[in-house]
Protein backbone atom coordinates (compact mmCIF):
# COMPACT_ATOMS: atom_id res chain seq x y z
CA UNK A 1 0.00 0.00 0.00
CA UNK A 2 1.66 3.56 -1.15
CA UNK A 3 1.24 6.84 1.47
CA UNK A 4 0.37 9.76 -0.13
CA UNK A 5 1.86 12.97 0.97
CA UNK A 6 -0.85 15.31 1.43
CA UNK A 7 0.02 19.43 1.82
CA UNK A 8 0.20 19.49 5.26
CA UNK A 9 2.86 16.27 5.08
CA UNK A 10 4.87 18.55 2.56
CA UNK A 11 5.01 21.62 4.44
CA UNK A 12 6.35 19.71 7.54
CA UNK A 13 9.08 18.18 5.62
CA UNK A 14 9.70 21.94 4.08
CA UNK A 15 9.53 23.75 7.19
CA UNK A 16 12.86 22.77 8.73
CA UNK A 17 14.67 23.60 5.06
CA UNK A 18 13.09 27.10 5.61
CA UNK A 19 14.44 27.43 8.54
CA UNK A 20 17.83 26.43 7.89
CA UNK A 21 17.69 28.39 5.12
CA UNK A 22 16.40 31.53 7.61
CA UNK A 23 18.85 31.25 9.73
CA UNK A 24 21.94 31.23 7.12
CA UNK A 25 20.69 34.49 5.68
CA UNK A 26 20.68 36.02 9.39
CA UNK A 27 23.99 35.08 9.35
CA UNK A 28 25.00 36.38 6.23
CA UNK A 29 23.28 39.77 7.22
CA UNK A 30 24.92 39.95 10.65
CA UNK A 31 28.76 39.05 9.13
CA UNK A 32 28.01 41.42 6.73
CA UNK A 33 27.05 43.93 9.39
CA UNK A 34 30.14 43.06 11.45
CA UNK A 35 32.16 43.66 8.43
CA UNK A 36 30.54 46.74 7.74
CA UNK A 37 31.08 47.95 10.97
CA UNK A 38 34.64 47.45 11.39
CA UNK A 39 35.23 49.36 7.84
CA UNK A 40 33.95 52.39 9.76
CA UNK A 41 35.67 51.89 12.82
CA UNK A 42 39.02 51.56 10.94
CA UNK A 43 38.11 54.30 8.39
CA UNK A 44 37.44 56.81 11.88
CA UNK A 45 39.89 55.18 13.94
CA UNK A 46 42.81 55.18 11.98
CA UNK A 47 43.24 58.59 11.74
CA UNK A 48 43.07 59.30 15.56
CA UNK A 49 45.44 56.22 15.98
CA UNK A 50 47.98 57.58 13.74
CA UNK A 51 48.03 61.09 15.06
CA UNK A 52 48.70 59.86 18.78
CA UNK A 53 50.89 57.16 17.38
CA UNK A 54 52.88 60.11 16.04
CA UNK A 55 52.55 62.41 18.38
CA UNK A 56 55.46 60.25 20.02
CA UNK A 57 57.27 59.99 17.30
CA UNK A 58 60.30 62.45 16.05
CA UNK A 59 60.05 64.39 12.47
CA UNK A 60 61.98 61.96 10.57
CA UNK A 61 60.55 58.45 11.98
CA UNK A 62 56.72 59.99 11.69
CA UNK A 63 58.20 60.21 7.30
CA UNK A 64 59.77 56.99 7.54
CA UNK A 65 57.14 55.07 8.77
CA UNK A 66 54.36 56.37 6.68
CA UNK A 67 54.97 53.48 3.68
CA UNK A 68 54.66 51.07 6.57
CA UNK A 69 52.11 49.91 8.88
CA UNK A 70 54.75 50.90 11.48
CA UNK A 71 52.97 54.50 10.70
CA UNK A 72 50.13 52.83 13.26
CA UNK A 73 52.43 51.19 16.01
CA UNK A 74 54.05 52.88 18.76
CA UNK A 75 57.37 51.21 17.85
CA UNK A 76 60.82 53.10 17.43
CA UNK A 77 61.98 55.80 18.88
CA UNK A 78 59.14 56.89 21.59
CA UNK A 79 59.33 59.64 24.11
CA UNK A 80 57.53 63.20 25.77
CA UNK A 81 59.30 65.44 23.34
CA UNK A 82 57.06 66.68 21.17
CA UNK A 83 54.43 67.55 24.34
CA UNK A 84 56.98 69.68 26.31
CA UNK A 85 57.78 71.20 23.57
CA UNK A 86 54.28 72.34 22.77
CA UNK A 87 54.31 73.64 26.08
CA UNK A 88 57.36 75.71 25.14
CA UNK A 89 56.04 76.68 22.05
CA UNK A 90 53.08 78.24 23.07
CA UNK A 91 50.94 79.18 26.10
CA UNK A 92 48.67 76.23 26.03
CA UNK A 93 47.52 76.37 29.14
CA UNK A 94 46.18 80.02 28.61
CA UNK A 95 44.47 78.50 25.31
CA UNK A 96 43.19 75.84 27.07
CA UNK A 97 41.31 77.54 29.81
CA UNK A 98 39.91 80.04 27.14
CA UNK A 99 38.26 77.33 24.58
CA UNK A 100 36.96 75.96 28.05
CA UNK A 101 35.13 79.23 29.23
CA UNK A 102 33.83 80.11 25.63
CA UNK A 103 32.70 76.79 24.87
CA UNK A 104 30.72 76.55 28.32
CA UNK A 105 29.06 80.25 28.43
CA UNK A 106 27.93 79.49 24.86
CA UNK A 107 26.40 75.94 25.85
CA UNK A 108 24.78 77.68 28.82
CA UNK A 109 23.48 80.73 27.43
CA UNK A 110 22.66 79.08 24.29
CA UNK A 111 20.49 76.68 26.58
CA UNK A 112 18.46 79.04 27.79
CA UNK A 113 18.10 81.67 24.79
CA UNK A 114 17.10 78.97 22.43
CA UNK A 115 14.73 76.98 24.67
CA UNK A 116 12.79 80.09 25.41
CA UNK A 117 12.34 80.82 21.58
CA UNK A 118 11.15 77.60 20.80
CA UNK A 119 8.65 77.53 24.36
CA UNK A 120 7.22 80.59 22.39
CA UNK A 121 7.07 79.00 18.97
CA UNK A 122 5.59 76.02 20.28
CA UNK A 123 3.35 76.48 23.04
CA UNK A 124 1.93 80.70 22.74
CA UNK A 125 -0.36 80.97 19.60
CA UNK A 126 0.63 84.14 18.29
CA UNK A 127 -0.27 85.86 14.54
CA UNK A 128 2.85 85.01 11.92
CA UNK A 129 4.22 81.94 14.37
CA UNK A 130 4.80 79.49 11.54
CA UNK A 131 6.62 82.05 9.36
CA UNK A 132 9.13 82.88 12.13
CA UNK A 133 9.48 79.33 12.53
CA UNK A 134 9.95 79.06 8.48
CA UNK A 135 12.32 82.16 8.88
CA UNK A 136 14.59 80.87 11.97
CA UNK A 137 14.92 76.93 9.58
CA UNK A 138 16.00 78.47 6.19
CA UNK A 139 18.97 80.36 8.07
CA UNK A 140 20.24 76.87 8.57
CA UNK A 141 20.80 76.81 4.50
CA UNK A 142 23.09 79.45 4.71
CA UNK A 143 26.71 78.70 5.39
CA UNK A 144 28.51 80.64 8.24
CA UNK A 145 31.31 81.91 5.87
CA UNK A 146 28.63 83.83 3.75
CA UNK A 147 27.55 85.74 7.16
CA UNK A 148 31.40 85.75 8.44
CA UNK A 149 31.95 88.96 6.91
CA UNK A 150 28.44 91.10 7.33
CA UNK A 151 28.49 89.89 11.15
CA UNK A 152 32.61 91.14 11.54
CA UNK A 153 31.22 94.46 10.00
CA UNK A 154 28.43 94.69 12.92
CA UNK A 155 30.17 93.11 15.81
CA UNK A 156 33.22 96.01 14.81
CA UNK A 157 30.08 98.58 15.42
CA UNK A 158 28.91 97.41 19.02
CA UNK A 159 29.57 99.44 21.91
CA UNK A 160 31.33 98.07 24.83
CA UNK A 161 31.62 99.39 28.19
CA UNK A 162 34.21 98.30 30.27
CA UNK A 163 36.33 99.41 33.84
CA UNK A 164 38.16 101.89 31.53
CA UNK A 165 34.72 103.59 30.01
CA UNK A 166 33.09 102.94 26.60
CA UNK A 167 34.09 102.28 23.55
CA UNK A 168 33.19 101.31 20.00
CA UNK A 169 33.88 97.43 19.22
CA UNK A 170 33.76 94.19 20.08
CA UNK A 171 36.91 92.50 18.61
CA UNK A 172 39.69 91.17 20.11
CA UNK A 173 37.06 90.21 23.27
CA UNK A 174 35.52 87.25 24.74
CA UNK A 175 32.15 88.12 24.22
CA UNK A 176 32.71 87.84 20.70
CA UNK A 177 33.83 84.69 20.37
CA UNK A 178 30.40 84.06 22.10
CA UNK A 179 27.13 86.01 21.73
CA UNK A 180 27.24 85.46 18.17
CA UNK A 181 27.01 82.22 18.27
CA UNK A 182 24.45 81.42 21.36
CA UNK A 183 21.52 81.46 19.25
CA UNK A 184 21.26 78.60 16.86
CA UNK A 185 18.19 77.67 14.42
CA UNK A 186 18.81 73.98 14.57
CA UNK A 187 18.84 73.76 18.57
CA UNK A 188 15.29 75.87 18.33
CA UNK A 189 14.41 73.26 16.37
CA UNK A 190 15.19 70.52 18.09
CA UNK A 191 13.69 72.05 21.74
CA UNK A 192 10.85 73.30 19.04
CA UNK A 193 9.94 69.10 18.11
CA UNK A 194 10.49 68.20 22.05
CA UNK A 195 8.18 70.78 23.42
CA UNK A 196 5.54 69.69 21.06
CA UNK A 197 5.31 66.98 21.93
CA UNK A 198 4.53 67.91 25.65
CA UNK A 199 0.56 67.52 25.78
CA UNK A 200 -0.75 71.19 26.34
CA UNK A 201 -3.35 70.13 28.82
CA UNK A 202 -0.38 70.40 31.27
CA UNK A 203 -0.22 74.37 30.35
CA UNK A 204 -4.01 74.47 30.97
CA UNK A 205 -3.77 72.90 34.21
CA UNK A 206 -1.09 75.24 35.47
CA UNK A 207 -2.43 78.27 34.24
CA UNK A 208 -5.69 77.50 36.01
CA UNK A 209 -3.91 77.23 39.19
CA UNK A 210 -2.50 80.89 38.08
CA UNK A 211 1.04 79.74 36.96
CA UNK A 212 2.80 82.21 33.88
CA UNK A 213 4.26 81.38 30.74
CA UNK A 214 7.96 81.95 32.20
CA UNK A 215 6.56 79.31 35.21
CA UNK A 216 5.24 76.92 32.75
CA UNK A 217 8.51 76.93 31.13
CA UNK A 218 10.37 76.64 34.62
CA UNK A 219 8.62 74.21 36.39
CA UNK A 220 6.71 72.27 33.52
CA UNK A 221 8.48 71.85 30.44
CA UNK A 222 11.94 72.43 30.75
CA UNK A 223 11.83 69.24 33.78
CA UNK A 224 10.44 67.53 31.12
CA UNK A 225 12.66 68.04 28.64
CA UNK A 226 15.99 66.38 29.97
CA UNK A 227 16.54 64.31 26.69
CA UNK A 228 16.97 67.72 24.12
CA UNK A 229 18.88 69.49 26.44
CA UNK A 230 21.41 66.83 26.35
CA UNK A 231 21.24 67.20 22.69
CA UNK A 232 21.64 70.57 22.53
CA UNK A 233 24.44 70.47 24.84
CA UNK A 234 26.40 68.05 23.02
CA UNK A 235 25.72 69.77 19.56
CA UNK A 236 26.25 73.47 20.90
CA UNK A 237 29.86 72.25 23.00
CA UNK A 238 31.53 70.84 19.83
CA UNK A 239 31.00 73.64 17.45
CA UNK A 240 32.02 76.10 20.42
CA UNK A 241 35.17 73.95 21.57
CA UNK A 242 36.01 73.44 17.22
CA UNK A 243 35.63 77.11 16.59
CA UNK A 244 38.68 78.23 14.18
CA UNK A 245 37.63 80.62 11.25
CA UNK A 246 35.47 83.60 13.77
CA UNK A 247 38.17 83.61 16.19
CA UNK A 248 41.11 83.56 13.30
CA UNK A 249 38.98 86.80 12.14
CA UNK A 250 37.87 88.76 15.33
CA UNK A 251 40.97 88.31 17.75
CA UNK A 252 44.47 89.34 17.53
CA UNK A 253 45.39 89.54 21.44
CA UNK A 254 47.50 85.98 22.35
CA UNK A 255 46.07 85.94 25.29
CA UNK A 256 42.40 85.57 24.19
CA UNK A 257 42.51 83.09 21.23
CA UNK A 258 41.29 79.69 21.70
CA UNK A 259 42.95 76.71 21.65
CA UNK A 260 42.29 75.36 18.05
CA UNK A 261 43.74 78.89 16.61
CA UNK A 262 46.90 77.99 18.75
CA UNK A 263 47.48 75.34 16.06
CA UNK A 264 48.64 78.20 13.75
CA UNK A 265 51.96 78.95 16.05
CA UNK A 266 53.12 75.32 14.78
CA UNK A 267 52.58 75.86 11.02
CA UNK A 268 55.41 79.29 11.15
CA UNK A 269 59.39 79.20 10.54
CA UNK A 270 60.28 75.64 11.78
CA UNK A 271 57.64 72.98 11.01
CA UNK A 272 57.34 70.74 13.91
CA UNK A 273 54.72 67.84 12.46
CA UNK A 274 55.38 65.73 16.04
CA UNK A 275 54.34 68.90 17.87
CA UNK A 276 51.63 69.30 15.60
CA UNK A 277 50.52 65.96 16.31
CA UNK A 278 51.01 66.52 20.08
CA UNK A 279 48.97 69.47 19.96
CA UNK A 280 46.36 68.37 18.46
CA UNK A 281 45.73 65.45 20.57
CA UNK A 282 45.90 66.89 23.40
CA UNK A 283 42.86 69.24 22.28
CA UNK A 284 41.09 66.46 20.96
CA UNK A 285 41.30 63.16 23.13
CA UNK A 286 39.40 64.97 26.07
CA UNK A 287 36.45 65.81 24.21
CA UNK A 288 36.97 62.15 22.69
CA UNK A 289 36.76 60.71 26.06
CA UNK A 290 33.95 62.94 27.11
CA UNK A 291 31.87 61.72 23.79
CA UNK A 292 32.69 57.94 24.62
CA UNK A 293 31.78 58.39 27.99
CA UNK A 294 28.35 59.89 27.25
CA UNK A 295 27.71 57.87 24.56
CA UNK A 296 24.60 56.09 25.30
CA UNK A 297 22.93 59.55 26.63
CA UNK A 298 23.54 61.05 23.44
CA UNK A 299 22.63 58.77 21.29
CA UNK A 300 18.86 58.55 23.60
CA UNK A 301 18.84 62.58 23.27
CA UNK A 302 19.61 62.24 19.88
CA UNK A 303 16.71 59.54 19.20
CA UNK A 304 14.26 60.93 21.54
CA UNK A 305 14.32 64.62 20.32
CA UNK A 306 13.91 63.27 16.65
CA UNK A 307 11.41 61.21 17.04
CA UNK A 308 9.30 62.69 19.10
CA UNK A 309 6.46 64.90 17.41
Amino acid sequence: MTATATPGTIAQIDEPAHRATKENSHRVAHALLLLLRIVLALVFGLPLLFMIISSFKPDAQIFSDLTSIRAFLPVGQLDLANYTGVFERVPFAQFLLNSVLISVATVALGLVVNSMAAFALSRMRFRGQQVILGVILATLIVPFETMALPLLWWVNKLPFVDVNGYSQGWLDTYQVQIVPFIANAFSIYLFYQYFDSIPKELDEAATVDGAGWFRIYRSIVMPLAGPAVATVAILTFLPAWNQYLWPLMVVQTESLRPAMVGIDYFKQLNVSWGQIMAYASIITVPVLILFIAFQRSFVNSIASSGVKG
